[in-house]
């Protein structure tokens, strides 16, 4: 059984520990346990009435009345509105009480549900990233666990790479090859994945590498393939090397392609670029590259 602090409550639902209080006082909606010392803690069914509460809260009900309904009939009314229910907000809370319970059923329910009403690619966007930040602010101040995190990426791994199969690989004319790879040591894998999924819905030719690719393998596949651009993540603090250092060893080992850069750790070290290197900064301005190809292409 998981145990939560009022800020770890405040963190997950968004609902201030200020707020929290008064619904405990005034209308009894959630009663915390008390550890032998006597410090309040609360579970998973105190977490879960919090987000169905602060959920119907949002939808005109008092929480006067709901403090007097029984929780089936609270999560009932729930269940009626996330039906109806398109905000992305109220999908966010959705996600999050589906990883918080493990709950793989809950998460495609919703996640195929935002696909079909606007397609895969605005769902990553929309929904996923919104719901990812969320869930990094979570990892770091301790509000859930490894586990969460390792439960709900694999779900959205599955995901990504069912859509990327569905997508036709061909030898298109008029397209760059790109290579995908994530440095050693490096484990934002997921997107490594979606880039690959917009390559191949905007028809490029994609040599996936994957994690943990050394600059040794990096360089046989420049030196065979030529590929026009290849494309990394550096968001995590690399072992046993500066980030200006790696970036450096990259360029180097890559046989005139464009070096596509992406990652916090850019920023954080104020990398100095080799000329043949560009930095992608997050998902609008990749986004934005990717369609100005397209847009060459065409003309």
């Amino acid at each position: 059984m998981a145990i939560y602090s009022i800020r770890d409550l405040e963190r997950l639902t968004g609902i201030k520990a200020h707020t929290i209080r008064i619904w405990e006082q005034r209308y009894r909606l959630i009663v915390p346990h008390r550890t032998d010392t006597n410090i309040r803690y609360y579970t998973d069914e105190e977490l879960r009435l919090l987000f169905n509460v602060a959920l119907l809260n949002r939808h005109g009900y008092k929480i006067s009345k709901l403090a007097g309904m029984p929780h089936e009939k609270v999560a009932a009314l729930v269940s009626e509105i996330s039906e109806n229910n398109n905000s992305q907000n109220a999908q966010i809370d959705a996600l999050t009480l589906s990883m918080i319970d493990m709950d793989e059923v809950s998460f495609d329910r919703i996640f195929s549900a935002y696909v079909w009403e606007n397609g895969f690619e605005r769902t990553m966007l929309d929904l996923v990233y919104p719901f990812l930040d969320k869930l990094n602010i979570l990892w770091l101040t301790n509000s859930v666990s490894p586990a969460h995190e390792k439960f709900i990426a694999n779900l959205i791994r599955r995901k990504l790479m069912a859509a990327i199969d569905k997508e036709p690989v061909g030898n298109y004319e008029d397209t760059q090859t790109f290579v995908l790879y994530t440095p050693e040591g490096e484990t934002q894998e997921l997107t490594l994945l979606f880039m690959q999924y917009l390559l191949r819905t905007r028809r490029q030719k994609v040599v996936y590498l994957g994690a943990n690719t050394s600059l040794s393998d990096l360089r046989d596949v420049s030196h065979n393939l030529k590929p026009a651009y290849i494309f990394t993540i550096l968001q995590e603090p690399l072992p046993r090397q500066s980030i200006q250092s790696y970036v450096d060893n990259a360029s180097k080992s890559i046989n005139g392609s464009e070096l596509l850069l992406t990652g916090a750790q850019l920023f954080i070290n104020h990398v100095k670029l080799p000329e043949n290197a560009k930095v992608l900064n997050g998902l609008p301005d990749t986004l934005h590259f990717l369609d100005s190809l397209a847009m060459h292409a065409e003309k």
